[in-house]
C-alpha cells in the first residue's frame, strides 16, 4: 500500500489513533484527520510542491507505515520523534527541514488537542504557537514560499514559474479542506493571518519556551500572563538564575514547597523553563524532572507525567528517530 493511501485508510488510521491514545493519551483531534484526507488527496504535483516546502511527515506519522512498530531495544516509543527541548505537551508529527522545524500536536492535558505548536531545534527561537490545526500551519508555508518565489517568476525564471505553478495546486487542494474564505495569498496572506503579534492569552502564564503553560495558581515571580511578559527582560532575568546554583536550588526547593501546599503552578512554570534550558546540564535536567513530577501528578495530567520521565532518560539521544528498521 502507497504512503499516501495508508494516510486514507480507515483501518490504519483507527490502529494509530488506537496505538497513540494508549502510548501517549492523546485523542487525535478532527483537524488532524483533515490533514490525512489532505495528503491521501495529493496528486505528484501537489507532493512536490509539499517536497519544495521540505515538509514532510514525521514523528507519530511514522506509524501510518506500521501502527504496530515498536521501538529499538532499550527505548521507548514516545521519545520517536521527541528533540531534546520538546516539552512534554509537544508531539511532533511533522518535520519542516531547515534548522530542526517540526511542528507538533499540543495538548496542556495530556488527553486532547488544543493547537499546532513548531519551533526550530537547532535555533534559539521559542516556540510558536499561533497555529489551531495543521493544515493552518502548512497554509501558512505555501504563503510564505509564495511570496519569497513570486519575484524570481517574475523575472521569468522557468524553475520558480514551475515551482509556484505546483504551489498554486497544493493551495488548491488545502483549501478545499481548510481555510478556503481566505482568500489572500503569498505576503497579503501573512500580514493578515501570520505576522501579527498574538494577543495576550489571560489563562496561561509565561513560560521561558514562549509557548506559556495552563494553570491558574500563583507564581514565585508573580509572572505576567503568556504574551504579556517583556520576553528580553524575563529571559535574561531567568538566564542568571540559572547560572547561580543556589538561587536555583533554592528557586527549585519554593516550587516543590508550594507543589506540597496544593499549589503546583510555579513547578510546572518552573520545570518548562528548566527543561527548556537545560542545556546538557544534569542538575537542570533533574530539576526539571523533579518539578515536572510534581506539577504534572498534581494537575491530574498523568499521560504528561509519564512522557516528562520517559523523556529525561532518553534525552542524552543522538537521534530521535527510535523506531525500529522495517524487515
Amino acid at each position: 500500500m502507497a504512503e499516501s493511501e495508508r494516510y486514507g485508510d480507515p483501518a490504519v488510521r483507527e490502529a494509530v489513533a488506537e496505538r497513540i491514545a494508549a502510548e501517549w493519551g492523546l485523542e487525535l483531534p478532527g483537524s488532524f484527520f483533515r490533514f490525512l484526507d489532505f495528503l491521501a488527496a495529493l496528486g505528484p504535483a501537489e507532493e512536490r510542491a509539499l517536497r519544495d516546502l521540505e515538509l514532510a511527515p514525521y514523528g507519530v506519522m511514522d506509524l501510518f507505515a506500521d501502527p504496530s512498530a515498536l521501538p529499538r531495544e532499550g527505548l521507548d516509543i514516545r521519545v520517536h520523534g521527541r528533540y531534546y527541548r520538546d516539552p512534554p505537551e509537544f508531539l511532533t508529527f511533522l518535520h519542516g527541514g531547515t534548522d530542526g522545524l517540526h511542528h507538533g500536536l499540543w495538548s496542556d492535558d495530556g488527553r486532547s488537542c488544543d493547537g499546532v505548536a513548531s519551533y526550530h531545534s537547532h535555533d534559539g527561537d521559542d516556540i510558536e504557537r499561533r497555529h489551531r490545526t495543521a493544515l493552518e500551519a502548512v497554509r501558512a508555508r505555501i504563503e510564505r514560499a509564495q511570496r519569497d518565489l513570486a519575484e524570481y517568476a517574475a523575472e521569468g525564471d522557468e524553475a520558480e514559474v514551475a515551482r509556484l505553478a505546483d504551489l498554486g495546486r497544493l493551495r488548491v487542494a488545502l483549501t478545499g479542506f481548510e481555510t478556503g474564505e481566505r482568500t489572500e495569498t503569498g505576503l497579503a496572506y501573512s500580514e493578515a493571518y501570520d505576522s501579527r503579534r498574538p494577543a495576550v492569552d489571560p489563562d496561561r502564564i509565561t513560560t521561558l519556551d514562549g509557548a506559556g503553560a495552563l494553570a491558574s495558581g500563583a507564581t514565585a515571580l508573580d509572572r505576567p500572563p503568556h504574551n504579556g511578559a517583556d520576553e528580553y527582560r524575563f529571559g535574561t532575568f531567568m538566564e542568571k538564575l540559572f547560572e547561580d546554583a543556589e538561587s536555583l536550588r533554592a528557586a527549585r526547593d519554593e516550587a516543590l514547597r508550594r507543589a506540597a501546599a496544593g499549589d503546583p503552578t510555579e513547578a510546572l512554570v518552573l520545570g518548562r523553563d528548566l527543561h527548556w534550558a537545560s542545556y546538557g546540564e544534569p542538575d537542570r535536567e533533574e530539576y526539571a524532572r523533579e518539578l515536572l513530577a510534581a506539577a504534572y501528578r498534581d494537575l491530574g495530567r498523568p499521560a504528561l507525567a509519564t512522557i516528562a520521565a520517559t523523556h529525561h532518560r532518553h534525552r542524552a539521544l543522538a537521534h530521535v528517530d527510535v523506531l525500529r528498521p522495517a524487515r
